[in-house]
């Protein structure tokens, strides 16, 4: 039996390394001398560092930075031997450094990740990747931007803080303090939405919820992105809202696409294809995959959906193994997913599972392989 892993993480639980390990685990308690291939995924939120780190040779490198209140973290970038870096936003702007009390989207600021940045192009790196998922911000980047010298201007010229608040104020965008390194330099940005700036399925309101904003904040942050819209096709001819994408991690997908000339790309592809993912599962019997919650947003570059592409192409039965099922989620049986099994059912709640993550993890797992072992071959 031979058998590929590659789940991206649930997050709050389990890492997708820590679910490599139990899914070995158990296919070697059902199968015995099977052959498991474990793939650390990541679509561009947190662990994607980490992620690219284990296929690829590099380091990290250290740089204190502003988090997504200003308060200081220590943060990292990655670098790889062939002369190319990586910056993950979760790492100095991400949700999980707020506590759930203190979030608020109309305070926080992506400054942290364009300092990152900063510091990754002034080291002498050109060839730069954005990771730019799992942001606590809803601030159209600019705190990001405004570290790498851009400044945002009200109408009486005085610059504005990089925050949600401010989008509504700002009527100016002056770029020619712009560091010089970040002009020549070529840079990818690793997102797992297409969602555009403003509107119903814009960056405010698809994800504001989750980033601490109450229904009057949604109000008072989609009128600001909608203000920041119009001032970037009055100066620049371009309408974010036409740009797959723009809107992912608070809107700074919009600005590193306008502002730094940077090329979106799904995270979960530019990770399989660092990965090698289509030959390593070439020979394979299953991949198994999984997230933390699986629906109808699994497929919109989800990792779910770019491993369950991957596998239906090589011909390779996948399972999605996930935390939970929201709206939507059976559609992604048309992806190449020929299984979806939940920790959470209706013997297991939600909280439960959550909790016990390890523990109801490594029961499914039996279950599947167990059901594989008894010659499941056809499908379930």
């Amino acid at each position: 039996m031979k058998l590929v892993f590659a789940s991206d993480s649930f997050k709050g639980s389990l890492s997708s390394k820590r679910i490599s390990e139990i899914l070995t685990r158990a296919a070697g308690e059902v199968f015995g001398g099977c052959e498991c291939v474990p793939v650390i995924l990541a679509d561009g939120g947190e662990g994607t560092l980490d992620a690219l780190l284990s296929v690829r040779a590099g380091r990290k490198v250290p740089v204190t930075a502003e988090g997504p209140l200003y308060e200081k973290v220590e943060a990292c970038y990655g670098v790889f031997e062939n002369g190319a870096a990586i910056v993950e936003m979760a790492q100095a702007s991400g949700l999980t450094l707020v506590p759930a009390e203190k979030r608020n989207p109309l305070k926080s600021s992506s400054i942290g990740t364009g300092q990152l940045i900063r510091e990754a192009l002034q080291a002498g790196y050109r060839n730069l990747t954005v990771a730019i998922g799992g942001s606590a911000t809803n601030d159209g980047g600019l705190g990001m931007a405004q570290a790498l010298g851009i400044r945002f201007l009200d109408r009486n010229g005085d610059e504005l803080k990089g925050c949600g608040a401010n989008l509504e104020n700002v009527d100016k965008i002056d770029t020619s303090g712009l560091i010089p390194e970040a002009r020549s330099a070529q840079i990818t940005v690793m997102c797992d939405v297409k969602n555009p700036l403003c509107g119903e399925n814009g960056a405010t309101y698809t994800y504001g919820p989750q980033k601490g904003a109450t229904t009057e904040m949604l109000k008072e942050l989609e009128a600001g992105m909608q203000n920041y819209r119009d001032v970037i096709l009055r100066e620049y001819g371009i309408d974010p809202d036409t740009i797959p994408g723009a809107g992912a991690a608070g809107g700074s997908g919009a600005a590193l696409k306008i502002f730094l000339n940077a090329e979106l790309r799904s995270g979960i592809e530019t990770v399989l294809d660092l990965a090698d993912f289509d030959l390593l599962i070439r020979d394979e019997d299953y991949v198994i995959t999984g997230e933390g919650r699986i629906d109808g947003q699994s497929l919109e570059g989800k990792a779910v959906q770019g491993v369950g592409l991957r596998a239906k192409k090589a011909g390779i039965p996948c399972i999605a193994l996930c935390g939970c099922a929201g709206e939507g989620y059976e559609r992604i049986r048309d992806y190449g997913i020929t299984r979806i099994e939940t920790l959470a059912d209706a013997t297991v709640t939600p909280k439960y599972a959550m909790e016990h993550a390890e523990e109801v993890y490594y029961r499914k797992a039996m279950k599947i392989f167990e059901q594989i072992r008894k010659g499941a071959t056809n499908g379930f």
